[in-house]
């Protein structure tokens, strides 16, 4: 709600494409920043206790853009600051968050599914948040669901209060923090499994995810509508990402992970060129939660892929790399998208970045091929071992 919410406010008060990319720029660029720091410190410290307070540092970013806004008075720059905050908080949150569901499954086996049953919470809450942000914008303003935000935060502390982990031993410190960053890029550059889907990962952030900046664009200016109708397409794409991540948390053991990610590639191309051009809002609607399904698989199996075969020592690193790929990228493209988009129109910058999606499903066939060629290699010569760190 409170994402809707900032992304109206700051398009009534400019009526400014690029300040919209800007303003997801000041939300999630300093995860970019920031995110290696936050992965050294989960993986030092104890998540649980990293996780705790940044939902309590993220409240108090909550309650001062609703007093912010209650007050008055405001300029679109001190929107953008608080912004800021919550993507400094963000860097340290993604990183414990992500790790500490690795320790919170028992049985290993189960950990792509409870992965992404994680992803349709996530999901569930962006299906509905949108919607109803939108019709209190309409009805009461934009303020409440700036409260409302924050107020829910007491019903998350208070869970994570309630649970009850193993104690973590204390790990004893050797190195500095350059040095224990240094040690994670390396790891990821030798582990080519892992690398790959991080490198696709960062593409289709940088230049497809950032389509969701142009969504109030096409709510108030392409079907002529209100906070709401911005508000049902943000539900709408809700609704596809947690109906893909669904159909993720439902496959079998042993399901090539890889395979389902190149076609949901191409699905999440498909749609977004789909969507590009159709001016008949129900089809559109159609559209974009096609592209939305397809969107899921990028960031669920990416880390599935990535928790399954990184060493556990490793894990707050590499799940930091994977957030600076996702979260990091994403202000940059939102920045070049807002640019291009101001240049040659919002519908063909989104059929431009549903191009490029169909362009890295590509890639990932080519490497699926080339990994099958190492498995079984040409007759005449000794066949190698199969992997056994990723789901086959």
């Amino acid at each position: 709600m409170q994402k809707t919410a900032v992304s109206w406010v700051v398009y009534s008060l400019t009526h400014s494409k690029f300040m919209l990319g800007v303003t997801l720029f000041a939300a999630m660029f300093p995860s970019f920043l920031f995110s290696f720091i936050g992965g050294v410190i989960a993986d030092r410290y104890d998540r649980y206790k990293v996780l705790l307070a940044t939902q309590v540092l993220s409240m108090v970013q909550a309650t001062l853009l609703t007093l912010l806004v209650f007050l008055g008075n405001y300029t679109v720059w001190e929107v953008i600051a608080l912004s800021v905050w919550l993507g400094i908080v963000n860097a340290f949150d993604i990183p414990a968050r992500q790790s500490l569901v690795y320790d919170m499954v028992d049985d290993k086996k189960d950990l792509p599914n409870a992965l992404a049953l994680n992803s349709s919470m996530v999901n569930l809450s962006r299906l509905i948040g949108p919607g109803i942000a939108g019709l209190m914008i309409e009805r009461f303003g934009d303020v409440v669901c700036f409260g409302s935000n924050a107020l829910s935060f007491v019903a998350v502390i208070f869970s994570l209060l309630m649970m009850r982990l193993p104690k973590r031993a204390p790990k004893l410190i050797k190195k500095n923090i350059l040095a224990e960053l240094r040690e994670g890029l390396v790891y990821v550059r030798r582990t080519p499994d892992i690398s790959f889907v991080l490198a696709m990962l960062a593409l289709i952030s940088l230049f497809v995810l950032p389509f969701s900046t142009l969504i109030p664009v096409y709510a108030k200016d392409i079907f002529q509508g209100s906070a709401y109708t911005f508000g049902v397409i943000d539900s709408v794409i809700g609704l596809g990402a947690f109906t893909g991540a669904i159909f993720l948390a439902s496959l079998k053991p042993g399901t090539n992970l890889r395979k389902i990610l190149a076609i949901n590639t191409f699905v999440f191309g498909a749609g977004l060129a789909l969507f590009s051009h159709t001016t008949f809002y129900p089809l559109a609607l159609a559209f974009v939660m096609i592209a939305a399904f397809g969107m899921m698989s990028q960031v669920t199996i990416t880390n599935t892929l990535i928790q399954t075969a990184v060493d556990p020592s490793m894990r707050g690193r590499v799940i930091s790399i994977y957030a600076m790929a996702f979260f990091g990228m994403q202000p940059l493209g939102g920045l070049i998208i807002g640019f291009v988009s101001h240049y040659i129109g919002v519908q063909l910058t989104v059929l431009m970045e549903g191009i490029i999606a169909i362009g890295i499903g590509i890639l990932h066939v080519r490497f699926l091929r080339k990994r099958a060629r190492k498995r079984n290699p040409r007759p005449g010569l000794r066949k190698q071992p199969p992997e056994t760190t990723l789901p086959v």
